[in-house]
């Protein structure tokens, strides 16, 4: 089982970051993240995995995930036609003078609850997902104000269930999470170049077998498996753009096709010349 820690920017000109039917149902995505995340997801079934709490949705599923929780992606496994919406906020949402505010208070303890990681029920489960299905359509501020007023059913609602008896405790400290975040950005910048070990251990100001060592424990990954991954996600969105094979190739870090072809088919299960005929692979 591998737990990954996911990069998340907020959309433009927006305080949170708003996914419609992100498709991630052919992968085990067992992932955490400093953010806030409220899910919905309907006409699906399939497993709720948040921390240690396990068990099986059907039909429909709203949970609201605090910082650092693990999950697994709700959608994984599922073959029907579903929906699904993830809206993800930083862990300083409620902070400050913004989450003091009295007519905030039943959100601000909505968000404590949250680090138990709590899910949602009947008729609170359908208007909330209803709702957060038609914010794509909203401006960012009106977004905003939906949002708060979802939250403000979510806290008021008594068809909740705490997943955890106890708030959920990161996983990694700050420090790993930040040396993490140093190597997704450098990876961001560089993915199109050959990288060294000794570069990124000298960004995360550690030895290179340190930096190995380091690097496994986080991802549960080598730092070859780690980039060659990244490399084959952004390889799948040129091709889908309608780049050719040898383009992307090239312009995503592969110093071969044979070599890109292989790698391609190891983590897709297809070749890239498939891959761009049948794209919901």
């Amino acid at each position: 089982m591998k737990l990954q820690l996911e990069e998340i920017r907020p959309d433009a000109n927006s305080s949170f970051r708003l996914l419609l039917t992100p498709h991630l149902n052919d992968f085990y995505y067992w992932h955490f993240h400093p953010e806030f995340e409220i899910v919905y997801i309907e006409n699906a079934s399939g497993p709720r995995h948040v921390g240690e709490h396990m068990s099986r949705y059907e039909g429909s599923d709203l949970v609201l995930i605090g910082p650092h929780i693990p999950h697994l992606n709700f959608d994984y496994g599922v073959r029907t036609d579903y929906r699904k919406v993830v809206v993800q906020m930083r862990e300083d949402f409620m902070s400050g003078s913004f989450g003091q505010m009295p007519e905030l208070s039943d959100i601000a303890g909505l968000f404590e609850r949250a680090r138990h990681g709590v899910a949602f029920r009947g008729k609170t489960r359908q208007e909330a997902g209803e709702r957060l299905s038609a914010l794509p359509g909203l401006t960012h501020f009106r977004q905003l104000m939906e949002l708060l007023a979802i939250f403000q059913l979510l806290a008021v609602s008594d068809e909740a269930e705490l997943l955890h008896s106890r708030p959920v405790e990161p996983v990694y400290n700050r420090r790993d999470q930040q040396r993490i975040r140093q190597v997704y950005a450098f990876l961001d910048q560089h993915y199109q170049r050959q990288m060294t070990i000794a570069e990124l251990a000298d960004l995360t100001s550690l030895t290179p077998e340190a930096f190995c060592r380091y690097f496994k424990k986080m991802t549960r990954m080598t730092f070859t498996e780690f980039v060659n991954q990244y490399r084959i996600r952004e390889a799948k969105r040129r091709l889908l753009l309608g780049q050719t094979v040898t383009e992307v190739c090239f312009e995503c870090g592969f110093e071969s096709l044979s070599y890109f072809n292989r790698i391609f088919r190891r983590v897709t299960g297809g070749s890239p010349r498939d891959y761009r005929k049948k794209p919901g692979r």
